[in-house]
């Protein structure tokens, strides 16, 4: 494992910041920030805390931070099912459940669908997609969801400016960092998405049971827990686009009103 001066290195390279910068926002000199860097001082618990607040560092790269420090990290990962998240689960399902008929989903960082609601199941299950299923991996070879896009380029590249997105808030992830790779060399196909300015609001269009649904989402973290699990969770609400969209998801939760994507 690198030494803690070079993983906070890193960190202050990745947010793009001087050792001045760093320093006057932390609080402290810049002649300490170097000797942390080089090997010269090493750093409290507070210290280290505060470092990583200021350079927005997630919470599994400070527990990497504090252990290269020879301290205790800070945060734990403990199963989904540990009665100690019980209250995390049951906000996270009522949520899911409450956006009905709006397709809602539970994803984890590398965006594997940890749960949905009943909404999302309808829409995605026709694709083969289930709990489990890698949402990456389906947007780039799921050839049922591909065909069921109506705007594919244009949803490949939203996804693509997510994905780095969230890989510099990461810091880095082979996972994510592979998925950039591959979405990009798909841009860079005859007739692939254009790596442009994004517009504000970018709908993804879905055929299902020969009409095409638009939606636009929104995405909820778990942005207070210590739980290193459920700080890597996202729910992801999809809201209808027009009204056509809106009424046809109503129709849909009627009795006898279940479809799937394609047609």
């Amino acid at each position: 494992m690198a030494g803690f001066g070079g993983v906070l290195k890193k960190w202050r390279q990745i947010r793009r910041l001087s050792q001045m910068e760093l320093a006057l926002s932390a609080g402290v000199s810049p002649r300490h920030l170097s000797f942390l860097e080089t090997g010269r001082a090493q750093p409290s618990r507070g210290m280290v805390l505060r470092l990583s607040e200021e350079l927005q560092v997630p919470a599994a790269a400070r527990n990497q931070l504090l252990t290269a420090a020879g301290l205790a990290p800070a945060h734990v990962r403990r199963d989904l099912n540990d009665a100690e998240l019980a209250p995390l689960r049951q906000a996270a399902e009522r949520m899911l459940e409450r956006h009905e008929p709006y397709p809602a989903m539970l994803i984890d960082r590398h965006w594997h669908l940890v749960d949905m609601n009943r909404a999302a199941a309808l829409m995605l299950g026709s694709a083969g997609i289930t709990r489990g299923s890698s949402l990456i991996e389906a947007l780039l070879g799921n050839a049922a969801l591909r065909a069921a896009l109506d705007n594919l380029e244009e949803v490949e590249r939203h996804s693509l400016a997510r994905l780095r997105t969230e890989l510099a808030s990461f810091g880095a992830d082979p996972v994510l960092e592979q998925a950039i790779a591959r979405l990009q060399r798909r841009a860079a196909e005859p007739g692939g998405a254009d790596d442009g300015v994004l517009p504000a609001v970018i709908p993804a269009r879905y055929r299902m049971g020969g009409q095409v649904l638009s939606f636009f989402s929104t995405i909820t973290q778990f942005g207070g827990t210590g739980d290193l699990a459920m700080s890597d969770l996202r729910i992801e609400m999809l809201f209808p686009a027009d009204e056509a969209t809106r009424g046809r998801l109503e129709a849909m939760a009627g009795p006898g009103g279940e479809t799937g994507a394609g047609g």
